[in-house]
């Protein structure tokens, strides 16, 4: 497997990336929601970390990402296929992929998916690990918490590059 995100890239925004989104993994299974705040800090990371770890053409091609996976991200919030939070988050991520990964990415994303909401879903119905946090709203709530999988899948796609 290759990448275009290089290995040092990859490091340089794994130790930033990581608390957002093992932050937003928590926050949305705990409330079902990603807050504005997790989304705004990894673009702060992006934009700080991301003109040491990039050439310059590159950091500033991959703000297109963003704005790309924005509105589609609307689009697909306005026909109710997601949630706001996720669409937020997703285009938040999109600058850290490298256009050429999308491939990969998107295989990784779909693997996360599933094994997010298998274990997701395993772990609601065994009464003793629902009861290590009974009052998560993910637990009675029929929709799934997407950030789980974005979440997952962004960090797995930066430690994959990072490990070449």
């Amino acid at each position: 497997m290759t990448f275009d995100t290089t290995a040092a890239q990859a490091l340089w925004f794994l130790p930033f990336v990581t608390p957002v989104a093992l932050y937003v993994a928590w926050s949305d299974m705990a409330a079902m929601r990603i807050p504005n705040k997790a989304v705004l800090a990894l673009l702060v990371v992006y934009a700080v970390v991301g003109l040491i770890a990039l050439p310059f053409v590159d950091y500033a091609w991959r703000w297109t990402h963003f704005a790309v996976v924005l509105v589609a991200g609307f689009v697909l919030t306005m026909i109710g296929a997601m949630g706001g939070g996720d669409a937020k988050f997703g285009a938040a991520m999109a600058p850290f992929l490298a256009l050429g990964d999308l491939q990969i990415f998107l295989l990784i994303f779909s693997a996360s998916l599933l094994a997010a909401f298998a274990a997701h879903r395993l772990a609601r119905a065994i009464p003793a690990l629902r009861g290590l946090a009974p009052h998560w709203e993910s637990w009675s709530n029929p929709k799934f918490p997407m950030g789980l999988a974005l979440s997952a899948s962004l960090l797995i796609y930066l430690a994959l590059a990072a490990a070449r």
